[in-house]
């Protein structure tokens, strides 16, 4: 970073968002996360750290515990981090000292330049859309395009553009167990999708079998990306391979494009297998954890 370069500290009610969704707009490794609209929507608090003219800018995303201030990764946010600059230790470094403890996502573009004592490896996973659909489905794996065919012989139908309440009644139910912030998460979610979806941002899709939705997610669209954001599905849909139906469905509309699908994941074995076996590559990116809590409190993050 040159001389002349200055990292800034901003609040929220101090970052112009003109300036802001310009530079994520235009950054190669712009993501929807970062976006103004997504982070006024799904963070708590957010406030950034800017490189002079808005050239390149990190959000912080925070929240307030016991008075005490830390980063943390806003619901359905997979990727924040440096936007506009591999100058990533140069941002992590400016980071305030009053977040006292750190614990976020970065982007791809973010793996090389960071810090590795600090950081743990994720994983992504992207498929290229713009081959015709047949070279596309031609590289699946065969438990694929079995399932696909299951799903076609029980009668399954494609359902598109269809009320996101859907979607979330099948979510919730499935996240009820592992989030005691569901409906504070999925509230935030709603008015974000309807913020979207009127721009054509957004779209849903789904599987439905004799009337009822047993497979369905939310799209959203962004920097040539479909980021397959929240999924919704019945248990009845696993045994016949409704979620393999609906990707496929998906691959199939937009083949040819100029568009990736990003799978959001995972880190889970047995997701990552499902979502290679579309032919979806890996895409590697940092996550960050640094605590600066007091010795008295550091016991409660270990």
């Amino acid at each position: 970073m040159s001389g002349n370069a200055t990292i800034q500290y901003l609040t929220r009610s101090q970052i112009d968002s003109s300036r802001w969704d310009a530079c994520i707009t235009n950054a190669a490794n712009g993501r929807i996360y970062a976006c103004s609209v997504y982070l006024d929507t799904m963070a708590e608090n957010w406030d950034a750290l800017v490189l002079n003219d808005y050239e390149a800018v990190m959000p912080l995303t925070w929240k307030s515990k016991y008075g005490i201030r830390y980063l943390y990764q806003p619901f359905l946010a997979a990727q924040l981090g440096v936007f506009g600059s591999q100058e990533v230790d140069a941002f992590t470094a400016a980071i305030p000292a009053h977040f006292r403890y750190i614990d976020i996502y970065l982007n791809s573009a973010n793996t090389v330049a960071v810090n590795r004592q600090s950081v743990l490896l994720r994983d992504n996973y992207l498929l290229a859309l713009q081959q015709p659909y047949e070279t596309l489905y031609a590289a699946y794996r065969e438990n694929i395009r079995r399932n696909i065919k299951k799903a076609k012989q029980a009668g399954c139908v494609v359902v598109k553009d269809f009320t996101v309440e859907t979607v979330i009644t099948l979510a919730t139910a499935q996240m009820q167990l592992h989030d005691k912030n569901v409906e504070e998460n999925i509230d935030r979610f709603r008015r974000l999708f309807n913020t979207l979806h009127a721009e054509k941002k957004a779209i849903t899709y789904g599987i439905s079998l004799q009337g009822n939705m047993i497979a369905s997610c939310v799209f959203f669209f962004s920097h040539k990306r479909a980021y397959y954001i929240l999924v919704g599905n019945h248990p009845n849909g696993k045994t016949i391979g409704a979620s393999h139906a609906l990707i496929d469905a998906f691959i199939a509309d937009h083949a040819g494009q100029d568009l990736t699908l990003d799978f959001e994941g995972s880190d889970i074995r047995n997701l990552a297998f499902f979502y290679s076996s579309f032919g979806a590559v890996q895409e590697i990116y940092p996550a960050l954890k640094i605590n600066r809590l007091p010795f008295w409190l550091k016991w409660l993050k270990k």
